[in-house]
């Protein structure tokens, strides 16, 4: 990934190019950080006079941090530069919403900002397969990942603390755990060019059932289809042209006119129209009783 000046917009403090995550933060690490007074004086330009400079201040005094918060990140196997670039996302949001009246350090209260958005990101790209979509489950996610980086599989106790602290069930913690056990598997990957074709890897699309491969069912389906359409064409046949033709065109054409098209084309009202198809489709319903 390369990480640029476009990371955020206007970062007319960092020296440019940036060209490389290390380079990145390297530079950020090199902002002056802020005093809690310039702190207030910027935040406060930017709530009452709506100051874009004082925003972009706030923003590139803060990315050091966002760097730190996403390192505690890499070990769900996404790219650093990755998630440094959500929780830049998440810093924009909180200087944007930060109110200077409640007198506390924007790091406190970007730091939620940057997380979520961080754990959004990780939520989205984890898996193919979502493993949390509700926001008990999200929780659960992060305190289970938490608890894998210094055990193995959970045992009853310690699944019946962690349903306590997040107040879900332990079947959920146990369900939650199974998730994070598993890996993701190509469908149907590409054999090696040396593979032995005695010793193909038995993958998921050799051994999964396809509900609607049985071929009796495909024959009788197509026999099914084909006898419909003689019928059909046969129950067209026995309506007068004029029937045959309004039917065709309003419901078996592709580009169908409307009532009016047709009545204005036949020179009959439109409610003439509608009856004669009215009445021409009685008779292809009797025409066709398996229908």
């Amino acid at each position: 990934m390369t990480m640029t000046t476009s990371l955020v917009p206007h970062l007319q403090h960092l020296p440019a190019p940036v060209d490389s995550l290390e380079s990145y933060i390297q530079t950020v690490s090199q902002v002056p950080v802020l005093s809690a007074e310039e702190e207030q004086a910027l935040a406060r330009r930017l709530r009452l006079n709506g100051d874009l400079a004082a925003a972009q201040q706030l923003i590139v005094a803060h990315l050091r941090f966002v760097v730190h918060v996403a390192r505690g990140y890499i070990g769900y196997g996404l790219p650093l530069g990755d998630l440094v670039q959500e929780g830049n996302v998440g810093l924009m949001k909180a200087v944007k919403r930060f109110d200077p009246a409640h007198e506390v350090r924007l790091v406190s209260f970007a730091v939620h900002w940057i997380r979520a958005e961080i754990h959004e990101f990780i939520l989205r790209n984890w898996r193919i397969v979502k493993v949390a979509t509700t926001k008990s489950q999200r929780k659960l996610f992060f305190k289970l990942r938490g608890a894998k980086k210094r055990l193995g599989w959970l045992n009853g106790e310690e699944v019946a603390t962690v349903a306590r602290e997040l107040s879900v069930s332990a079947e959920s913690v146990t369900e939650m755990e199974s998730r994070l056990s598993g890996y993701d598997v190509s469908f149907d990957p590409a054999p090696e060019a040396d593979a032995d074709a005695e010793h193909e890897p038995y993958t998921p699309s050799a051994y999964l059932r396809d509900e609607h491969a049985d071929p009796a069912d495909a024959l009788e389906r197509d026999d099914w289809e084909d006898q419909t359409a003689l019928q059909l064409g046969e129950a067209l046949d026995r309506l007068d042209p004029r029937s045959r033709a309004i039917v065709q065109r309003r419901w078996l054409d592709d580009d169908k006119p409307t009532l009016h098209e047709l009545a204005a084309e036949y020179k009959v009202s439109a409610e003439r129209i509608r009856q004669l198809e009215n009445n021409a489709m009685k008779k292809l319903r009797a025409s066709l009783p398996a229908a």
